[in-house]
């Protein structure tokens, strides 16, 4: 399967607007119109203010259509770590927060008739086979001590073929087609006065009593507040991205040919760590509907960004293991992969950009739970904004600094040395641009220089600096996404160079010369 493409963008896709070709004065300006942004932009709007999104792509072009939807207050990364990184009011606070985003997407729906496959689900928490840990254990303890009181344990999960041991069974989630969603949030946010641009790239931000947003090709939106929701913001060069490392995360779609449990299904782990990498690889899976057939989707198996290049066996991974647990699997459909943001205490920067003016407000640091972490922040920016007080302020405030966070941050800040490190002084991939197959990339080595170079299917090959135009580290090439992927704090870019995902805001650069 060459073309890996998502079972949202196979199945829905969202007009374009025009792009912005004149200023605009607004109340907000947000940028990127993903769940987090189209999710902020319209409970602004719902208040009243005049709002524009731009986003120099379509509405759920990026991380959005990458996503496999869970709703959950189940967090992905467990109440009792939460407890311990921010005490049981935070760990309370966040199970609360994360309910509230599920129970305001469901309003959203019904306020605005969107027809988007929404169902209330029950999820369903279980460990590797052989998994003798107390940790389903302390997690339910957990559960119940944030408030989650009727989560409990269950002999096994609602699978007919497979026995997966003890398993946590937590109420009340939910699933969705995002796409579907997002373009009714668009259509609703459009009927309220807002304005959506397409196309139109934020090249600068400054916040204060002159705040503004402008674009690449030179049009300006005037606003007294802004909203950067880019998955990982492009206006903040370090504070954030120190706090904060970029996974890969991959999905396979399979046909059912049976019934299935419609349910939220979460592992606590497969095996132990690779060598040398940190990771622990875990699974999460749920059933597609899709009018007469259903598609069941599986992700997980995640890595460091731009630290690995074996994305065909990720996929084959996470195939055998959904195979072994649903046999009614058939044809593999699907396969795509997405960027996650881990903090470094496991919970979303939601709030005032930190070293910023205090009308700049971010959304970043998802942590897997990007559709219920980005309408958090429809919720509290909303709030802040309005000078509201809202009682998750503190909890996702982009500043804090937790002191059980401390070791994640220095161990990923760490990994970022080794790669710079690693980038300059290593050699190329290849020791010839003959040696690079069409629709492949590489690394070159040309004198001090490190090149990007690309061969299309015409045999052209391109070439561009391999140095992230973010803070210098040196790109990586990923095979299976046919991108290049910075190693230290995930700026993606495509094939022949073009920036499609932040911290960076500019494409690669060009190198001396393009080569036929």
């Amino acid at each position: 399967m060459d073309n890996a493409q998502s079972v949202w963008t196979a199945t829905h896709s969202i007009a374009r607007r025009p792009p912005l070709d004149r200023d605009e004065d607004a109340d907000v300006c947000v940028i990127g119109a993903g769940i987090a942004g189209m999710s902020t932009a319209y409970a602004l709007a719902r208040e009243g203010l005049r709002v524009v999104i731009v986003d120099d792509g379509a509405v759920g072009s990026g991380m959005t259509a990458r996503t496999t939807a869970h709703l959950q207050s189940a967090i992905d990364d467990r109440f009792h770590a939460l407890t311990k990184l921010h005490g049981a009011h935070g760990a309370r606070l966040a199970y609360e927060s994360h309910a509230a985003a599920v129970d305001a997407i469901e309003r959203f729906i019904g306020d605005e008739h969107i027809a988007c496959e929404f169902r209330r689900v029950d999820g369903y928490l279980f460990g590797p086979p052989g998994d003798h840990s107390d940790e389903l254990d302390r997690e339910l303890d957990a559960a119940h001590e944030v408030g989650f009181i009727d989560a409990v344990l269950v002999p096994r999960a609602p699978l007919a073929s497979f026995d997966s041991g003890p398993a946590l069974r937590f109420p009340r989630q939910a699933q969705f087609h995002p796409l579907r969603y997002l373009d009714g949030l668009a259509q609703g946010f459009e009927r309220l006065g807002g304005r959506i641009a397409c196309g139109s790239h934020a090249s600068e931000v400054v916040g204060g009593s002159s705040a503004y947003v402008r674009m690449h090709d030179g049009p300006v939106v005037f606003a007294k507040s802004i909203v950067v929701a880019t998955n990982v913001p492009v206006n903040d060069r370090l504070v954030i991205h120190t706090k904060q490392a970029p996974y890969m995360t991959y999905v396979v779609g399979l046909e059912l040919e049976g019934a299935a449990e419609m349910a939220l299904f979460w592992d606590t782990r497969q095996r132990v760590e690779e060598p040398g990498s940190g990771e622990a690889p875990y699974h999460y899976a749920r059933i597609v509907e899709l009018g007469d057939r259903n598609v069941f989707i599986v992700g997980g198996e995640d890595h460091k960004s731009g630290q690995r290049d074996d994305g065909n066996e990720r996929y084959e991974r996470l195939e055998r293991w959904a195979r072994e647990r649903w046999p009614m699997a058939g044809a593999l459909r699907y396969r795509w992969g997405g960027q996650v943001m881990e903090p470094n205490d496991r919970l979303a920067f939601i709030g005032r950009n930190p070293a910023d003016d205090d009308n700049v407000y971010i959304c970043t640091g998802d942590s897997g739970n990007g559709m219920t972490h980005g309408t958090i922040a429809a919720l509290l920016i909303s709030d802040l904004i309005a000078g509201r007080n809202n009682p998750w302020e503190a909890l996702y405030e982009p500043a804090r600094v937790r002191l059980h966070g401390t070791a994640e941050f220095a161990k990923e800040n760490l990994n970022v040395a080794r790669q710079y490190i690693a980038g300059y002084a290593g050699g190329g991939d290849v020791s010839d641009e003959a040696e690079i197959a069409s629709g492949t990339g590489a690394i070159l080595r040309r004198g001090l220089s490190k090149i990007a170079a690309y061969r299309d299917a015409s045999g052209t090959l391109h070439e561009r600096s391999a140095v992230c135009t973010h803070l210098g580290c040196i790109v990586a090439w990923n095979s299976t996404e046919r991108t290049w992927d910075c190693p230290c704090h995930g700026s993606r870019f495509s094939c022949e160079g073009k920036v499609i995902n932040g911290p960076a805001n500019r494409d690669l650069q060009p190198a001396s010369q393009t080569v036929e």
